[in-house]
């Protein structure tokens, strides 16, 4: 790892606010003040501009929230029976997850010590857990999603 012999412009400068620093007369003051007024005032008028566009995108992405809430809401309607289905599916696949993640903890808790000095062991429990883990929740995911009951305050 070498230093690059090129400088770089410092991140921060000095400021001398010793009380012996040039004092300037009363109108170098005024025209100070009436800077730093200005610059108050361009402060004010970008940060108002970052709240508008703030406020439109938290617009949008709410508004994309809401038609998806909407169309999920009528995929339900049009499919009552695989909503419920899916509920039920959900509920046994979460006793699955359950049972899997105590398998889980256990094989941790017995190999703890191998799986920190071995990096072979280590990369063994997670191909070996790894992506069942990673599907499983994505299934539940999606299958609670899909029969989940509509929140009334989002209708």
């Amino acid at each position: 790892m070498s230093h690059d012999s090129r400088s770089t412009p410092a991140l921060f400068t000095q400021v001398d606010i010793t009380a012996g620093a040039q004092l300037s007369g009363p109108s170098d003051s005024h025209e100070s003040a009436a800077e730093q007024v200005s610059l108050l005032r361009n402060i004010l008028a970008a940060q108002d501009r970052q709240n508008e566009l703030l406020e439109e995108l938290v617009n949008q992405l709410s508004a994309a929230q809401r038609q998806r809430a909407t169309e999920l809401g009528q995929w339900k309607q049009a499919n009552p029976e695989l909503a419920r289905n899916c509920r039920t599916a959900a509920e046994a696949l979460s006793q699955v997850q359950v049972e899997f993640l105590g398998n889980m903890t256990r094989e941790i808790n017995d190999n703890a010590e191998a799986l920190m000095d071995g990096e072979f062991m280590l990369n063994e429990f997670v191909d070996r857990f790894g992506p069942r883990l990673a599907h499983l929740n994505g299934v539940l995911q999606i299958l609670a999603q899909l029969s989940s009951t509509p929140n009334p305050a989002n209708s």
